[in-house]
C-alpha cells in the first residue's frame, strides 16, 4: 500500500501548488469481508477526478457524493458502505472521509522518509456512528521524529476531541523494490511489469551497455554496474533481486558480491542444472555461507505456470515473489480449488 499512499501524497501536492482543494478518503474499519481492506485511500479533487481507489468500483461513486459536504464545510465526517447485497463482499466499510492539505513542505518530509526507506506510521481518528458533530476526526503521520502530524485541516487541536474516538493505525513499510541484473527484452518485461505492481524496479547493466533509462519503462533507475562496482545499493529485507544476464559467468560474479546484502528473494533465469551448478561452484568458494542465505535463492525463477513469453515469465517471477513475501504456504493453484 506504501506506493498507493506515495500517489495521493504526490496528487494532493500537486493540487496544493495550484490551489486545488481535494480530501481524502481511508478505509478505517470493516465488519464482515470486503475487495479491500482497512487502511486503502483515495483522494478526490474538487472537479470530482479520483486518484486511487478503495473498492471495484461501487463505493467509489458514493464517496464522491459524501464528500460534497467536506468540501463545503472543510470539516472530516464518516460514511458507511454495506456491500452485503450490492458488492457481494457480506461486509460493511466504516470510511472517514477528510480534508487533505499536503503542504510543501510536509511533501519534503515524507519524500525524504520514502528515499530513506524508513517506516510511515498513519493513524486514523474516527467513529462508527455517523453523527455530524463529531470532534477530532482527522488522519496523522508520524514520521519517527516525534511529531505527529496531522494531514488536512484541523476542526480542533491535536489530541482534542472525542474521548470516545477509535484509533486505525497502519504501519507503512519502505517501497518494495526489486532488483534486475541483466538489461535484455525479459528485463525490459520485467520492469514494465513490476512497475504496475507499484514496486520500485532498478536495473543493473553492463557498463559498455548502451541504453538509457528511457528504455526500460517503468524502472526508477538505470545503473551501469561490473559485479564489484554493487556495494553501496540500498539491497535490504524489503527487496528482491533477479539475475538475468544470460551468461553464467555474470550471474555467477554478480551472486558472490551480493552475499554483502540481504534481500528477501534472489531469482536465476535457466535450468535447475544451472542453479545447482552455481550453488555448488558458491559454496565451494564461500563456505561460510549460510544455509539461510542460499535458501533464498530460487532458480529457476518463478511459479511453474507454464509460462513461455517474456511477459508470462515475469509474472511468474512476481508471483513467486509475492508468495514469499507473503509467507503464503500453500502450494500456487486456482484460488477456485482452495
Amino acid at each position: 500500500m506504501t506506493h498507493e499512499f506515495r500517489k495521493i501524497v504526490e496528487t494532493a501536492h500537486r493540487y496544493y501548488l495550484n490551489g486545488i482543494p481535494c480530501v481524502m478518503a481511508s478505509v478505517v474499519a470493516l465488519d464482515g469481508s470486503s475487495y479491500r481492506k482497512p487502511g486503502v485511500r483515495m483522494l478526490i479533487a474538487k472537479d470530482g477526478t479520483m486518484t486511487g481507489a478503495v473498492s471495484g468500483g461501487c463505493v467509489e461513486k458514493e464517496i464522491v457524493f459524501q464528500a460534497e459536504s467536506v468540501f463545503k464545510f472543510q470539516k472530516a465526517k464518516m460514511m458507511t458502505y454495506d456491500g452485503r447485497f450490492r458488492l457481494g463482499c457480506e461486509g460493511i466499510l466504516y470510511i472517514l472521509i477528510e480534508p487533505l492539505q499536503i503542504t510543501t513542505d510536509l511533501y519534503n518530509k515524507i519524500n525524504q522518509q520514502l528515499k530513506a526507506r524508513l517506516s510511515i506510521q498513519i493513524i486514523s481518528k474516527y467513529h462508527k456512528s455517523l453523527e455530524e458533530d463529531r470532534i477530532g476526526l482527522r488522519t496523522y503521520i508520524n514520521l519517527g521524529y516525534g511529531d505527529t502530524i496531522p494531514l488536512s485541516n484541523s476542526d480542533s487541536p491535536l489530541n482534542k476531541g472525542d474521548n470516545n474516538l477509535l484509533e486505525f493505525t497502519q504501519e507503512l513499510s519502505p517501497l518494495f523494490q526489486l532488483y534486475v541484473f541483466g538489461a535484455e527484452h525479459d528485463a525490459v518485461q520485467l520492469s514494465l511489469i513490476c512497475s504496475f505492481m507499484g514496486w520500485d524496479v532498478i536495473i543493473i547493466a553492463p557498463p559498455n551497455d548502451p541504453r538509457e533509462l528511457q528504455d526500460f519503462p517503468g524502472a526508477s533507475q538505470l545503473l551501469h554496474l561490473n559485479p564489484e562496482d554493487i556495494t553501496g545499493l540500498a539491497i535490504d529485507q524489503n527487496s528482491a533481486t533477479v539475475l538475468m544476464n544470460h551468461n553464467y559467468a555474470k550471474d555467477f560474479n554478480f551472486l558472490i558480491h551480493l552475499l554483502q546484502y540481504s534481500p528477501c528473494y534472489i531469482g536465476i533465469l535457466g535450468s535447475r542444472k544451472r542453479r545447482i551448478k552455481l550453488l555448488n561452484e558458491l559454496i565451494s568458494l564461500k563456505p561460510e555461507v549460510s544455509y539461510e542465505w542460499v535458501e533464498r535463492i530460487y532458480g529457476p525463477a518463478g511459479l511453474d505456470i507454464a509460462a513461455v513469453t517474456p511477459q508470462e515469465i515475469a509474472n511468474a517471477i512476481i508471483s513467486e515473489i509475492l508468495v514469499i513475501t507473503r509467507a503464503h504456504k500453500k502450494a500456487a493453484q486456482s484460488l477456485s480449488l482452495i
